[in-house]
Protein backbone atom coordinates (compact mmCIF):
# COMPACT_ATOMS: atom_id res chain seq x y z
CA UNK A 1 0.00 0.00 0.00
CA UNK A 2 2.79 2.29 0.56
CA UNK A 3 4.03 1.73 -2.49
CA UNK A 4 0.85 2.75 -4.03
CA UNK A 5 0.96 6.09 -2.48
CA UNK A 6 3.96 6.62 -3.70
CA UNK A 7 3.45 5.94 -6.94
CA UNK A 8 0.55 8.26 -7.11
CA UNK A 9 2.88 10.83 -5.87
CA UNK A 10 5.47 10.95 -8.05
CA UNK A 11 2.43 10.49 -11.05
CA UNK A 12 0.75 13.78 -9.47
CA UNK A 13 4.77 15.40 -9.46
CA UNK A 14 5.18 14.27 -12.99
CA UNK A 15 1.46 15.87 -14.02
CA UNK A 16 2.72 19.19 -12.56
CA UNK A 17 5.93 18.99 -13.97
CA UNK A 18 4.36 18.87 -17.47
CA UNK A 19 2.10 21.48 -16.87
CA UNK A 20 4.61 24.26 -16.27
CA UNK A 21 6.74 22.99 -18.86
CA UNK A 22 3.71 23.69 -21.14
CA UNK A 23 3.11 26.74 -19.71
CA UNK A 24 6.64 27.85 -19.90
CA UNK A 25 6.86 26.58 -23.66
CA UNK A 26 3.47 28.39 -24.68
CA UNK A 27 4.93 31.82 -22.94
CA UNK A 28 7.66 31.10 -24.70
CA UNK A 29 5.83 30.79 -28.12
CA UNK A 30 3.78 34.33 -27.27
CA UNK A 31 6.76 36.01 -26.42
CA UNK A 32 8.62 35.33 -29.78
CA UNK A 33 5.06 36.70 -32.12
CA UNK A 34 5.18 39.68 -30.13
CA UNK A 35 8.88 40.21 -30.85
CA UNK A 36 8.49 39.87 -34.46
CA UNK A 37 5.56 42.33 -34.35
CA UNK A 38 7.61 44.54 -32.55
CA UNK A 39 11.18 43.79 -34.69
CA UNK A 40 10.16 46.17 -37.67
CA UNK A 41 9.35 49.37 -35.88
CA UNK A 42 12.22 48.73 -33.61
CA UNK A 43 14.68 47.95 -36.34
CA UNK A 44 13.29 51.54 -37.99
CA UNK A 45 13.95 53.35 -35.01
CA UNK A 46 17.01 52.09 -34.57
CA UNK A 47 18.17 52.91 -37.77
CA UNK A 48 16.75 56.59 -37.88
CA UNK A 49 18.49 57.17 -34.63
CA UNK A 50 22.15 55.78 -35.70
CA UNK A 51 21.97 56.07 -39.16
CA UNK A 52 22.69 52.44 -39.81
CA UNK A 53 21.38 50.93 -43.14
CA UNK A 54 22.04 54.45 -44.64
CA UNK A 55 19.03 55.91 -42.93
CA UNK A 56 19.03 59.61 -42.79
CA UNK A 57 18.50 61.75 -39.58
CA UNK A 58 15.32 64.09 -39.41
CA UNK A 59 15.98 67.23 -37.14
CA UNK A 60 14.19 70.05 -36.42
CA UNK A 61 16.93 72.88 -36.77
CA UNK A 62 19.20 74.30 -39.04
CA UNK A 63 23.14 73.50 -38.65
CA UNK A 64 25.17 76.70 -37.19
CA UNK A 65 28.60 75.51 -38.34
CA UNK A 66 29.50 75.64 -42.17
CA UNK A 67 32.96 74.52 -43.42
CA UNK A 68 34.55 75.70 -45.89
CA UNK A 69 34.76 72.48 -47.59
CA UNK A 70 32.45 71.33 -50.34
CA UNK A 71 30.76 67.70 -50.77
CA UNK A 72 28.81 66.20 -53.74
CA UNK A 73 25.37 65.12 -53.30
CA UNK A 74 24.11 63.19 -55.61
CA UNK A 75 20.25 62.29 -56.30
CA UNK A 76 18.14 59.22 -57.00
CA UNK A 77 14.35 58.83 -58.02
CA UNK A 78 12.75 55.37 -58.41
CA UNK A 79 9.28 54.02 -58.14
CA UNK A 80 7.03 50.47 -57.48
CA UNK A 81 5.61 48.37 -59.79
CA UNK A 82 2.25 49.35 -58.30
CA UNK A 83 2.47 53.27 -58.56
CA UNK A 84 2.28 54.46 -61.98
CA UNK A 85 4.16 57.44 -61.28
CA UNK A 86 6.61 59.38 -62.69
CA UNK A 87 9.83 60.52 -60.49
CA UNK A 88 12.70 62.29 -60.62
CA UNK A 89 14.68 65.17 -59.09
CA UNK A 90 14.65 68.60 -60.39
CA UNK A 91 18.63 68.18 -60.27
CA UNK A 92 20.62 65.18 -60.61
CA UNK A 93 23.90 66.98 -58.31
CA UNK A 94 23.82 69.45 -55.82
CA UNK A 95 27.95 70.82 -54.22
CA UNK A 96 26.51 72.29 -50.86
CA UNK A 97 29.49 73.86 -48.01
CA UNK A 98 29.21 70.80 -45.10
CA UNK A 99 26.87 72.29 -42.99
CA UNK A 100 25.19 74.14 -45.26
CA UNK A 101 21.10 73.99 -45.44
CA UNK A 102 20.36 73.50 -48.80
CA UNK A 103 17.20 72.85 -50.50
CA UNK A 104 16.31 70.52 -53.53
CA UNK A 105 12.85 69.62 -55.97
CA UNK A 106 11.77 66.38 -57.06
CA UNK A 107 8.93 66.25 -59.48
CA UNK A 108 5.77 63.72 -59.59
CA UNK A 109 3.31 63.42 -62.02
CA UNK A 110 0.73 61.04 -61.62
CA UNK A 111 0.34 59.12 -65.16
CA UNK A 112 -2.88 56.98 -63.95
CA UNK A 113 -6.40 57.63 -64.51
CA UNK A 114 -7.30 57.50 -60.84
CA UNK A 115 -6.22 59.33 -57.44
CA UNK A 116 -2.99 57.52 -56.10
CA UNK A 117 -1.71 57.93 -53.04
CA UNK A 118 2.32 57.28 -52.67
CA UNK A 119 4.78 56.82 -49.63
CA UNK A 120 8.15 57.20 -49.84
CA UNK A 121 11.29 55.02 -48.41
CA UNK A 122 14.74 56.21 -48.55
CA UNK A 123 18.73 55.82 -47.87
CA UNK A 124 21.88 57.20 -48.44
CA UNK A 125 24.97 56.04 -49.63
CA UNK A 126 27.39 54.91 -48.96
CA UNK A 127 25.78 53.79 -45.48
CA UNK A 128 28.48 55.04 -42.75
CA UNK A 129 27.32 58.42 -43.92
CA UNK A 130 23.20 58.20 -43.25
CA UNK A 131 24.23 59.56 -39.53
CA UNK A 132 25.57 62.39 -41.13
CA UNK A 133 22.52 63.32 -43.60
CA UNK A 134 20.08 65.56 -41.75
CA UNK A 135 16.50 66.06 -43.08
CA UNK A 136 14.71 69.28 -41.81
CA UNK A 137 11.92 69.40 -44.63
CA UNK A 138 11.19 66.00 -46.85
CA UNK A 139 8.32 64.68 -48.46
CA UNK A 140 9.37 61.08 -47.20
CA UNK A 141 7.44 62.45 -43.87
CA UNK A 142 3.80 62.26 -45.02
CA UNK A 143 2.04 60.84 -47.80
CA UNK A 144 1.08 61.98 -51.10
CA UNK A 145 -1.46 61.87 -52.95
CA UNK A 146 -1.41 63.32 -56.90
CA UNK A 147 -4.97 63.50 -59.00
CA UNK A 148 -5.10 61.98 -62.62
CA UNK A 149 -2.48 63.62 -64.65
CA UNK A 150 -1.35 66.10 -61.68
CA UNK A 151 2.62 67.24 -61.28
CA UNK A 152 3.85 68.15 -57.90
CA UNK A 153 7.57 69.75 -56.85
CA UNK A 154 8.24 68.35 -53.63
CA UNK A 155 11.31 69.81 -51.23
CA UNK A 156 13.99 68.14 -49.48
CA UNK A 157 15.70 70.44 -47.15
CA UNK A 158 18.81 68.97 -45.44
CA UNK A 159 22.42 69.49 -44.13
CA UNK A 160 25.30 67.43 -44.28
CA UNK A 161 26.78 67.51 -40.04
CA UNK A 162 30.12 68.83 -40.11
CA UNK A 163 31.42 65.84 -38.07
CA UNK A 164 31.24 63.85 -41.04
CA UNK A 165 35.16 65.49 -41.89
CA UNK A 166 36.13 63.63 -38.40
CA UNK A 167 34.53 60.54 -38.05
CA UNK A 168 37.48 57.63 -39.15
CA UNK A 169 34.82 55.97 -41.29
CA UNK A 170 33.43 58.99 -43.32
CA UNK A 171 35.84 61.21 -43.67
CA UNK A 172 37.22 60.37 -46.94
CA UNK A 173 33.99 60.40 -48.48
CA UNK A 174 33.84 63.11 -50.83
CA UNK A 175 30.09 62.23 -52.95
CA UNK A 176 26.50 60.88 -51.21
CA UNK A 177 23.67 59.90 -52.69
CA UNK A 178 20.13 60.40 -51.46
CA UNK A 179 17.84 57.72 -52.82
CA UNK A 180 14.18 57.63 -53.10
CA UNK A 181 11.79 55.00 -53.90
CA UNK A 182 7.91 55.49 -53.91
CA UNK A 183 5.66 53.01 -53.19
CA UNK A 184 1.11 52.92 -52.91
CA UNK A 185 0.56 54.05 -49.55
CA UNK A 186 -0.80 51.47 -47.28
CA UNK A 187 -4.11 52.78 -47.44
CA UNK A 188 -4.35 52.68 -51.28
CA UNK A 189 -7.31 50.93 -52.81
CA UNK A 190 -6.06 48.58 -55.66
CA UNK A 191 -6.66 50.13 -59.17
CA UNK A 192 -8.89 47.01 -59.94
CA UNK A 193 -11.17 47.17 -56.95
CA UNK A 194 -12.07 50.99 -58.19
CA UNK A 195 -15.38 51.35 -59.77
CA UNK A 196 -15.42 51.90 -63.96
CA UNK A 197 -17.36 54.06 -65.16
CA UNK A 198 -19.91 52.96 -67.89
CA UNK A 199 -20.84 54.97 -70.86
CA UNK A 200 -23.63 55.83 -69.55
CA UNK A 201 -21.98 57.44 -66.20
CA UNK A 202 -23.45 54.89 -64.12
CA UNK A 203 -20.82 52.88 -61.89
CA UNK A 204 -19.90 49.09 -62.13
CA UNK A 205 -17.70 46.82 -60.30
Amino acid sequence: MANMGADTGTTGTQRVSNRSILVLCLVFFFAMIGMAYAAVPLYTLFCRVTGYNGTTQRVEQYSDVILDKTINVTFDANTSNGLNWDFRPVDKMVKPKIGETVQVMFKATNRSPVPTTGTAVFNVTPMEAGAYFNKVECFCFTETTLQPGETLEMPVVFFVDPEIVNARETRNIHTLTLSYTFYPAKTEKPVASLPAKTEAGASKL
